[in-house]
């Protein structure tokens, strides 16, 4: 079995620290704890990865987050995935900092990266995951906010938030969407 993970973020160094690369981060962590490497690849940084017995290609876009489509399309072509088999990591000021969620389809929710994928693949039924990054910004400032850094407070808890979200992916690549759904949603 085979599986694509697309963190959604931007590329640079100026992009690193920001909530809007939670999903770099997160499959930075996932590559980390399975001893595997990213490469520059076409159109995004790839590792592939084993665990128990599946495959996960995880994949971090360097079109910027407006053009993930690009990205994720070709590598779900490259690699013969299906939709089933793709999540999404990506931020959710719609959910408090560090609370994470888990959904088979859904809207966009105003996410230009989600948006774009969803423009591309033609369809809103593929997982991801929504990792919160809060709502603390004044109407019309939500750009600034997602493209800020964290604060020290958020700092100094998001090493544990990151660690569970990459046991969401690890569970969803092994008893799949719906018990992962059921048994991490609340964490």
């Amino acid at each position: 079995m085979k599986f694509l993970i697309v963190g959604l973020g931007n590329p640079g160094e100026k992009y690193q620290n920001t909530r809007h690369n939670i999903g770099f981060k997160v499959v930075d962590e996932i590559a980390k704890q399975l001893g595997g490497t990213f490469k520059t690849d076409k159109h995004a940084d790839v590792c592939e990865v084993k665990f128990k017995g599946r495959t996960l290609v995880l994949v971090k876009p360097n079109t910027f987050m407006n053009l993930s489509g690009k990205a994720v399309n070709y590598w779900l072509q490259t690699e013969k995935i299906t939709p089933e088999n793709l999540v999404v990591i990506t931020d959710d000021i719609a959910l408090p900092f560090g609370k994470l969620r888990m959904k088979a389809k859904g809207s966009d929710g105003g996410h230009n990266g989600l948006k774009d994928i969803q423009a591309v693949l033609k369809t809103n039924v593929y997982p991801r995951l929504r990792f919160g990054v809060g709502n603390d910004f004044y109407p019309g400032h939500q750009a600034d906010y997602v493209l800020g850094e964290w604060s020290k407070e958020e700092t100094l808890d998001l090493p544990e938030r990151i660690d569970t979200a990459s046991e969401f992916i690890k569970s969803f690549a092994t008893i799949g969407i719906a018990m992962t759904m059921t048994n991490w949603n609340n964490k």
